[in-house]
This record gives C-alpha cells, sequence and structure tokens, in this order.
C-alpha cells in the first residue's frame, strides 16, 4: 500500500537565507497521483493546521487546508487552499523544487501569483521583487526564469491546465484526510 511521507518544506531567498518553513506537510505517493501529474513528476503535499516558521523564528498556524504542487524545473510552485468560499491559489514565484530525505526546498523570489475562488487573477508582491533584485543582485538568468515562470504560470490558470483544478484538490486532500493509517502517520511512537 501506498504510503504518505511526512516532510518539511523550506524556502529561502537568494542569499541564502531561510525565508519560511512548513513544519507538517505529508508528501502524496506517486502511485496515487493522476497521470497528469503523473507525467510532469509533480511532487503534492497536503497539510491541514501545519505550524509555520518565519525566518525570524516566530511561529504561526495555517488556518486552512492546503494542497501543494511543486513541479520539478518550473520556477514557481503552487498551493491550492482551502478556504470557506472556495480554493484559493497562491503561487509563489521560486525556483524549482529539490527534495532531498523528507525536506523539499526552492528559493522563492518574492513575485506571487493570486487566483481567487471567484477566478481573479492578481500579481501581487512586483515592488518586493524589485527591491530583492537590486539587494540580492539577481543576476540575468534568474530575472529571465522568473519572467518565463510567471507566464507559464498565468497561462495554466487562464487554461484552467493543471495543477488548477479545483476537484483534483479536493480528491487529493479527501485521500489523505481519510487514509487508513492516519492516526500512526502523524502520532509516531
Amino acid at each position: 500500500m501506498d504510503t504518505y511521507r511526512r516532510c518539511f518544506i523550506k524556502s529561502f531567498k537568494h542569499d541564502g537565507h531561510l525565508h519560511r518553513q512548513w513544519q507538517r506537510n505529508w508528501l502524496m505517493p506517486s502511485g496515487m497521483l493522476l497521470p497528469q501529474h503523473t507525467q510532469e513528476k509533480m511532487l503534492v503535499l497536503i497539510n491541514n493546521q501545519t505550524p509555520i516558521t518565519e525566518a525570524d523564528g516566530s511561529v504561526w498556524v495555517s488556518r486552512v487546508p492546503a494542497v501543494s504542487f511543486f513541479i520539478p524545473g518550473k520556477w514557481f510552485n503552487v498551493v491550492a487552499m482551502m478556504e470557506e468560499y472556495g480554493i484559493r491559489y497562491y503561487c509563489n514565484l521560486a525556483s524549482p523544487p529539490y527534495l532531498t530525505d523528507n525536506v523539499l526546498t526552492y528559493i522563492d523570489y518574492d513575485l506571487d501569483v493570486i487566483r481567487t475562488a471567484g477566478g481573479d487573477l492578481a500579481v501581487v508582491d512586483r515592488d518586493e521583487y524589485e527591491r530583492h533584485k537590486q539587494e540580492y543582485r539577481y543576476p540575468p538568468i534568474v530575472e529571465t526564469k522568473v519572467s518565463q515562470g510567471l507566464k507559464e504560470v498565468t497561462q495554466r490558470i487562464r487554461g484552467g491546465k493543471p495543477p488548477f483544478e479545483d476537484q483534483v484538490v479536493l480528491d487529493y486532500y479527501e485521500a489523505w484526510a481519510n487514509r487508513p493509517d492516519r492516526e500512526a502517520e502523524e502520532n509516531p511512537t
């Protein structure tokens, strides 16, 4: 039987300092992924009320369940947040993910795309991106990759392409929430 694997997610800034970390996530077994996700070798992580540690050491707990999608080689990742009024997609423009052991890492490049539950799209944090571009001296290749990532993620959103599929997000979350070995995975002895 396929089992979920507990993972940490750590995001860094371009200069290597820790930005944020999500403490309790479960990596969906590859055998449970849909063909469109398997084809892109997506890493799908699920959490609910996970503790999140900021760079300054402060900790807070996420308020809604989330299913996160990381695609090797892509300069964005997608967090589908299951909110009261529907699924909101928060897309980080970021380096491709790197998974080693039980830790998934990436570099956060500030710029974000949000797709609301109603389907509206907004690009946010351009000022932060511009400020950090100067401060961290992003090389031209990073600027090119972030621009390509922005273009690709907005095209996927507008086209309803994976992973922007509400029912799939709900199905993945339900499969995780109802797994038979949940208690043992969440409370190891």
